[in-house]
């Protein structure tokens, strides 16, 4: 990293005029967020734009678009609203902590306040489930659930673990994400909820009442009235539904070529396995499916060069590259944003080679 950067990646940021979404490349500084467009896999300066921290509020996590559950939204001192989206609620996390420390930077006090928020743990002590389920009901402001998929089966009026957390912290129902797990695993305990899958059945077998629930994006919960259970016959299951249907084992945004206009875009890639299958996403895109993907098995992953423009590579497009071959001989090429990034994702993709 440079010099006075606190952190920088990828975040897809909502449009000021036009309410659509694409990708930027963020530089987190001391007082200021910068943006820059990237075209062949370089930074374009000076940045598209500046956010001034200083007076900004920051809501994490934001729920104020259902298709979009990864949210931060900033708002500046002239009331300016800013919405960025990370690629997993990990990275969401760790953005809003690092903009959060900045925007308080000038008070030490505030910064450490913040670090023991992180992990407090301080549910009141006569907090009333009933109140917290009825307000999960409600039709407006409620966690709405919708079929989601696990190994090939489909479970109808589901949520996962992950957005129950989200939905306990922007109820302010929990100020942390460890009083979160601690609620959820209540609400449970009391059967207001239950466990729907492997995932999380399998979690409830742990003592400890904090680790019963998963607050996990691929950890499945209904309320306990509605619940039941779809199975999709093997012999019915779509080739799009099996390979969607594996387990996450890595997702973030990443620039990858096209195969007819070679030109550059972000996109958000997710690696699973049981079946190992590699999607990638249009994140400007509101729908949920993936623009394109492949099985990993008998494919070939490897780092390409880093001086000089690699064979197959087109524009002035250099470092941090990698190149996917499937077993039908598919040439992906794929642009990391460091030389550590670029290591995991293929160490990553070839345990499932």
């Amino acid at each position: 990293m440079e010099d006075g950067v606190l952190k920088e990646g990828f975040l897809v940021k909502r449009g000021h005029i036009v309410h659509n979404w694409k990708a930027r490349w963020f530089i987190l500084r001391q007082n200021t967020l910068l943006y820059y467009k990237l075209e062949g896999g370089r930074r374009v300066t000076p940045p598209k734009g500046r956010i001034l921290l200083d007076g900004c509020t920051i809501t994490c996590p934001c729920l104020e678009y259902e298709n979009r559950p990864l949210l931060i939204k900033l708002k500046t001192r002239t009331s300016t609203e800013y919405f960025l989206e990370a690629s997993s609620r990990e990275e969401r996390d760790s953005w809003a902590f690092e903009i959060t420390g900045a925007i308080h930077a000038g008070q030490p006090g505030k910064v450490q306040q913040l670090h023991i928020q992180k992990n407090s743990f301080k549910l009141p002590p006569h907090i009333s489930l009933h109140r917290i389920v009825d307000k999960m009901h409600d039709s407006s402001t409620g966690i709405r659930p919708c079929p989601n998929m696990e190994q090939g089966s489909t479970y109808r009026k589901t949520f996962l673990g992950s957005s129950l957390v989200d939905w306990l912290i922007s109820s302010n129902f929990a100020a942390s994400r460890l009083e979160g797990v601690t609620l959820a695993s209540m609400l449970m305990e009391e059967n207001f909820l239950r466990p729907v899958g492997l995932r999380s059945m399998g979690a409830i077998r742990s003592g400890d009442l904090a680790e019963q629930f998963l607050d996990d994006s691929t950890a499945l919960y209904t309320f306990a009235e509605s619940y039941k259970k779809k199975i999709s016959p093997k012999e019915e299951i779509s080739l799009s539904t099996m390979e969607l249907s594996g387990v996450v084992v890595k997702q973030g945004y990443l620039s990858k070529q096209g195969h007819k206009r070679k030109n550059w875009k972000v996109r958000r890639f997710v690696l699973r396995k049981d079946p190992a299958f590699l999607h990638y996403y249009d994140p400007s895109k509101e729908e949920n499916r993936p623009v394109g993907g492949f099985s990993l098995r008998g494919s070939l992953v490897s780092a390409l060069e880093d001086n000089g423009v690699p064979t197959g590579v087109k524009g002035n497009v250099q470092g941090n590259l990698f190149k996917v071959i499937t077993k039908d001989d598919k040439h992906y090429y794929i642009q990391a944003s460091s030389k550590a990034e670029r290591a995991e994702w293929i160490e990553a993709i070839k345990k499932l080679t």
